[in-house]
């Protein structure tokens, strides 16, 4: 793990989170009073469909919000606030101590360049005075890590030489070669299919258990959770329709959206040739 902690409260708490963005209509509200909290060594889902305000919450952690968007309420992140915390101050944090996956691999690497030195890069930004040798063999072990075979040789191999799945390894690497405190997971398996997708999220338990990295994993799909997290934040349209423990939220659901999503989740015990659905309204505007 990185740097020792402060305190022993959670890990990261967001109080009454509200993200807005100016528009040609005035203030827009895509988070709405959004309040949760991350214990050390815990995981959160946080889930919604799109337009639910999932997305935004977690760049709003991590100091990337969009141009003309802004945040106020409380992030307090090992006892740091860090809504407050200027730039060059949140860029030490930012990839360092916490860590995003994005959910498209392909357009998070730069296609000109080997993955190792990308690897390398993000290792150097954050770490002054260490030689790119040294860096190097922290990015095979990253790549070890997450089980891409022959790493000291696919190190030198170019983002399409992977597989979508490869990819996504490849992203937790980096992350993982920071030995952050906290993983944020955006959407890290939409992409891929099933059983690639079960892959994914084995790693990410098995990463989370062997590092002790908290995670923060973002969804729409309840049953991507159901395995991974120990706690469950549902979104709608910016709000918190429900939260809970994960098998709270699924054993006892008390929001009808919940109860929806719940239904759209394919089960194995379905009769064979039947297809349950459960319309859920559109909701118009908003954003991830």
């Amino acid at each position: 793990m990185n740097a020792a902690t402060t305190n022993q409260g959670p890990l990261l708490t967001v109080d009454d989170l509200t993200v807005s963005f100016t528009t040609a209509k005035g203030r827009a509200d895509v988070v709405k009073n959004l309040s949760f909290s991350v214990p050390r060594g815990g995981a959160l889902g946080i889930v919604g469909e799109s337009g639910s305000g999932k997305s935004m919450t977690s760049l709003a952690v991590m100091g990337l919000l969009p141009k003309g968007g802004s945040a106020t309420g409380r992030i307090s992140f090992d006892g740091r606030e860090l809504t407050s915390l200027p730039e060059r101050e949140m860029r030490g944090v930012r990839g360092d101590r916490i860590a995003m996956i994005f959910q498209d691999p392909l357009s998070s690497l730069n296609p000109y360049y080997k993955v190792g030195t990308q690897i390398v890069e993000a290792y150097l930004s954050h770490r002054s005075g260490v030689s790119r040798r040294e860096a190097r063999r922290v990015a095979i072990e990253a790549l070890e890590r997450v089980h891409i075979r022959d790493a000291a040789q696919r190190i030198d191999h170019y983002p399409h030489q992977f597989s979508g799945g490869m990819r996504q390894r490849i992203m937790i690497a980096m992350a993982l070669s920071m030995e952050p405190d906290l993983i944020i997971a955006d959407e890290p398996t939409t992409a891929l299919d099933v059983t690639v997708q079960a892959q994914i999220l084995d790693l990410l338990s098995e990463i989370r258990k062997d590092t002790g990295a908290s995670l923060i994993l973002i969804t729409h799909d309840l049953a991507v959770v159901s395995e991974v997290t120990d706690d469950i934040v549902v979104m709608r349209e910016g709000a918190v329709v429900e939260q809970g423990t994960t098998e709270q939220v699924f054993s006892d659901p008390q929001a009808d959206y919940t109860r929806r999503l719940l239904d759209a989740v394919p089960r194995i015990d379905d009769e064979i040739g039947t297809l349950r659905t459960t319309a859920i309204p559109t909701v118009t505007g908003g954003t991830r």
